[in-house]
């Protein structure tokens, strides 16, 4: 099975937006060392603590600081563009890098009231997003000659589109459409089970696919000691706890005690969110890894880091790529 990476590409709070655009490329060149197939980086906005705003630009980038690994979005937003100027530029990352671009497409604005009005974007946009993945996939079809609009380049170049989702929703439209689908299980458990059934159940082959091709994510703090690892993932930890307070910021160092970090119930409700995480050394990543595999049937494996330190962010999808070669 194939086995991917997704990059938010952390801003920390001694760190610079573009230290962590270096990273996640120096985290792709050595990913495809390592045999991952995919790098993925997902579109948020005014996020203190992410650096890949501007998704397209950004993979730019990581495409020419690699050689053959696939390189794409989990996701574009889709509610926040015109589907024909998605086309446009991911028919130019796949004019310059070609068979290399995936195009993942997310529901959810990814940001907040305010900053969708700042991208002149509504709340009632995600409405149509069904008909905005039909209308980006004719863009990205061969022209037609009654066709008037074109996108150039775009049209006839066959990039692969992804439907992501964290509930059933993206599941059922992306077996509608026959679109490989990817579940968000990294920070969104909840509906993981219900969503892989839903698509499987309902799929319909077509021009893209002719059997459901799935994916599922899960974090990833491998280490050499199981204290470095819980060590590391305090900094998500830390994270999800500010996100449910409303105060979003930098990525915070990893601390040795995350109880002294929040409440009680803040600390549970962040480890919900991180229900499906692999933490500890090669062994302990190992048994979570592969159980997580076997319950879901998924076709392909998608990990992620978003820890403090770069060296241990590497070494931990190192740890992870051994696991599954080994598998």
């Amino acid at each position: 099975m194939k086995y991917s990476l997704l990059d938010l590409a952390p801003v920390t709070e001694e760190g610079t937006a573009a230290t962590a655009l270096h990273n996640a490329a120096d985290i792709a060149q050595h990913a495809e060392k390592w045999g991952y197939s995919r790098f993925w980086m997902a579109e948020h906005h005014n996020m203190e603590g992410i650096a890949s705003a501007a998704t397209a630009v950004a993979l730019g980038y990581v495409a020419s600081k690699t050689e053959h690994i696939r390189v794409g979005s989990a996701g574009i937003m889709l509610p926040n563009h015109a589907p024909f100027v998605v086309a446009e530029q991911f028919g130019t990352l796949d004019a310059l890098y070609p068979g290399r671009v995936d195009l993942g497409l997310g529901r959810a604005p990814g940001t907040d009231g305010a900053t969708l009005r700042a991208l002149r974007r509504s709340p009632n946009d995600a409405e149509n997003f069904p008909r905005d993945v039909q209308e980006l996939l004719g863009y990205l079809a061969e022209v037609q000659p009654a066709d008037v609009i074109k996108a150039v380049p775009g049209y006839g170049q066959k990039i692969p589109v992804w439907l992501l989702g964290s509930s059933t929703f993206g599941a059922q439209l992306a077996a509608h459409l026959g679109l490989p689908y990817a579940f968000a299980s990294h920070f969104a458990p909840d509906y993981l089970h219900h969503a892989l059934k839903a698509y499987r159940d309902n799929f319909k082959p077509s021009q893209y696919l002719d059997k459901p091709y799935v994916a599922a994510a899960m974090n990833v703090f491998a280490a050499d000691s199981e204290t470095d690892a819980r060590y590391m993932m305090s900094s998500m930890q830390q994270q999800f706890i500010a996100l449910r307070r409303g105060m979003p910021g930098k990525l915070k160092a990893p601390v040795e005690d995350i109880s002294r970090m929040g409440s009680p119930q803040e600390i549970a409700g962040a480890n919900h969110a991180l229900t499906y995480t692999a933490v500890g050394t090669k062994d302990t990543v190992s048994r979570h890894m592969n159980q997580f595999i076997d319950d879901t049937g998924i076709d392909e494996l998608i990990l992620t880091c978003h820890g403090y330190d770069h060296d241990a962010r590497l070494r931990s999808f190192e740890i992870a790529s051994e696991v599954l070669n080994e598998r």
